[in-house]
């Protein structure tokens, strides 16, 4: 099976290569200009491709693939300064996203597996994890736009039979992970006192080990077509407990103390980080029951696995 996968130098990327090379699959990764792919394994093609957008054409790139696999996207931005932050990432997610399943209709691609999030969702599961019936709710512009590209894939579907596989998942973390985990080794790892230890929420995470294998079986298994998953490790931990155990895995003293989360929410606002302190703080749960029972997928790590992972990956490259 010949694989075209769009995102591919990146974090998520780079890890579903590794893990598609063990299937033998013909793997093809698109490539923007000026982008490192020097870490990629040499059995993989590579083609420079234009940024996705609404005008892109990658009728060339795509024929003769039985299956793209589309990681690419505008992701968080952190300070953001368009004008129309909404339409900035409707611009690659949905858009560039809708012309690149065209385009691959057309050229007769087979299935085509879309990396999505779980703030389709929405952002505080309460005490009921997040299962794939939910009415939506994505709560910033990120998710909105993931959330129209997979209607709009719904309906290229229909229109042109090509199977459609989306994947909803959580917080990913692994050897190489940028952003928001990145940050918390990093506290972690110098053991400030944290004001955490009174926080009874409940987090779902996914290893990054765990994500590219779910996503391998997507893109694989024929009951998948046409399919949507919540993907997760499966196994829900406190913010407390996260900290505690990424400090077991850097092994490092771990220092919490217990400040009401009333104190906590009113300090965030005080300081403008209320979004960053409600991710602390809530609840954001992920039953991933149905891939495991339609696909018969089992996370291949546990999330002490992960973790150590991670943990080594960051010691050696601080």
């Amino acid at each position: 099976m010949n694989t075209f996968i769009t995102g591919g130098p990146g974090f998520v990327g780079s890890a579903l290569i590794k893990r598609l090379l063990l299937e033998n699959l013909g793997l093809t990764v698109a490539v923007l200009p000026g982008e490192d792919a020097g870490h990629l394994p040499v059995a993989v093609g590579r083609v420079t491709v234009e940024p996705l957008s609404e005008f892109s054409d990658y009728a060339t790139s795509l024929q003769n693939v039985d299956c793209v696999i589309h990681l690419a996207a505008r992701v968080h931005v952190m300070q953001e300064t368009a004008t129309d932050p909404l339409q900035e990432f409707r611009k690659v997610n949905l858009y560039g996203t809708e012309r690149l399943a065209r385009q691959a209709a057309k050229a007769g691609v087979k299935r085509f597996v879309f990396m999505s999030t779980i703030g389709v969702n929405g952002d505080n599961s309460g005490d009921k994890p997040y299962i794939e019936g939910d009415v939506v709710h994505p709560h910033n512009h990120y998710s909105v736009s993931k959330y129209e590209a997979e209607v709009a894939l719904r309906q290229i579907s229909i229109e042109t039979g090509m199977e459609v596989v989306i994947i909803r998942a959580p917080l990913v973390y692994g050897p190489g992970n940028p952003g928001n985990f990145l940050s918390l080794l990093r506290i972690v790892s110098k053991s400030f006192p944290l004001p955490l230890a009174s926080i009874s929420n409940k987090r779902s995470l996914i290893y990054i080990g765990n994500l590219v294998d779910a996503l391998a079986t997507c893109a694989t298994h024929p009951a998948a077509a046409g399919q949507t998953f919540l993907v997760s490790d499966g196994e829900d931990v406190s913010t407390p407990e996260l900290i505690r155990r990424t400090a077991s895995a850097l092994g490092v003293p771990v220092r919490l103390f217990p400040v009401p989360s009333s104190i906590i929410h009113l300090a965030g606002k005080l300081i403008g980080k209320s979004p960053a302190v409600n991710r602390l703080t809530g609840s954001l749960m992920v039953d991933s029951t149905k891939i495991r029972r339609e696909l018969g997928w089992k996370p291949p790590f546990t999330m002490e696995e992960g973790l150590r992972e991670t943990a080594i990956w960051f010691k050696n490259n601080r």
